[in-house]
């Protein structure tokens, strides 16, 4: 097939939403092993936001084109690859490069997407879903009958999250703001106000603590989030989102909460603590891509069937990525902004 023109977002440095830049280039047919996919869906997710601040753990050097994931259609294929995911909607964890109208993707990436299943709504589930999923059914083992506390209940990973747990017999408390309650409630869990007194309200709701706790916040909080657990729970941290405007080495909060886990399973207090990464475990290549095959395959069946609900806070067009990405970092959106391709290209 002939070249293809991409349009990509480019983040080209520290910059404000605005100094987002969009750009042409042109692309290659795909190499040995990869795929040339047409971008449908791609999502604003934290880690953009953290990109744009220099601040994301082990970003690229600027400039770069940023995107976590995406969902799209495969237009073409390299050598070696099956012929027959031409025309086949898939979608990806890319990290970066997915704020692109078309990019090339190795090929054992790729998980299919049901056809039953719009590009839109599945894209809300890509990272998120295999966040959520991973956390909840892998690293914390949570059973039907047990109680969770979902830090940021009305965000991508957290609405996703409380969704999981109550299709698997799990009951969740989750925190947002009180603007976001009837929100959170709608998605099946009880509602905490995280700005008042946090403890005493899951304390209130849960006198004997909670079997695990979800929090992608950090800071000062993650002891409160530990201390909330019963004998037994589980910790899981996700995330810094408290230190995300603080000057200075953006490992150095990171270090600090690894520091903090390790410390309280070395105690004797019958709790853990873990740090959650989607891409741990990516040096055995085959058991990752199949890890992430399955338990995203999960996750798109139940939303398929309508087990889960897509929580798409907003739809804007890929060239207006400053637009959505100024959108994502108000706090004031409950699901997953989502930036769309053009289809017919």
């Amino acid at each position: 097939m002939s070249n293809i023109t991409a349009t990509e977002v480019v983040l080209p440095g520290r910059v404000e939403p605005a100094g987002l830049t969009v750009t042409d280039r042109e692309l290659p047919p795909p190499g040995a092993g990869d795929a040339l996919v047409r971008m449908e869906a791609t999502g604003v997710s934290f880690a953009e936001q953290q990109m744009r601040r220099g601040k994301y753990y082990d970003q690229p050097p600027f400039p770069f084109v940023p995107g976590y994931d995406i969902v799209g259609t495969v237009l073409a294929v390299g050598a070696g690859v099956d012929p027959a995911l031409i025309g086949r909607r898939v979608a990806a964890l890319t990290k970066i490069g997915g704020w692109s109208s078309h990019l090339t993707v190795p090929a054992g990436d790729l998980v299919p997407v049901p056809d039953g299943l719009a590009a839109d709504a599945a894209e809300t589930f890509v990272v998120n879903g295999i966040t959520a999923w991973q956390m909840l059914h892998r690293t914390a083992k949570v059973r039907a009958g047990q109680t969770i506390l979902v830090h940021g209940a009305n965000g991508g990973v957290g609405s996703t999250l409380v969704q999981l747990a109550r299709a698997a017999g799990i009951r969740v408390i989750g925190t947002a703001s009180a603007r976001n309650a009837d929100a959170v409630a709608a998605l099946g869990a009880q509602p905490v106000d995280y700005r008042g007194d946090v403890t005493a309200q899951v304390r209130a709701l849960a006198p004997g603590g909670v079997d695990a706790v979800f929090d992608h916040v950090g800071g000062p909080g993650i002891v409160d989030s530990f201390e909330l657990l019963a004998p037994g729970g589980s910790l899981v941290s996700y995330g810094t989102a408290s230190t995300k405007n603080d000057e200075g080495d953006s490992r150095l909060p990171v270090l600090k909460l690894f520091a903090r886990l390790l410390w309280w399973n070395v105690l004797p207090n019958k709790r853990n603590a873990s740090f959650y990464n989607i891409w741990a475990g990516r040096r055995r290549l085959a058991r990752f891509r199949s890890r992430i095959a399955e338990d995203l395959g999960a996750v798109l069946e139940l939303a398929e069937r309508g087990a889960l609900h897509p929580q798409i806070a907003a739809r804007i067009p890929l060239r207006e990525a400053a637009r959505a990405l100024t959108l994502a970092e108000s706090g004031t959106v409950t699901g997953k902004v989502v930036l769309i391709g053009d289809t017919e290209s």
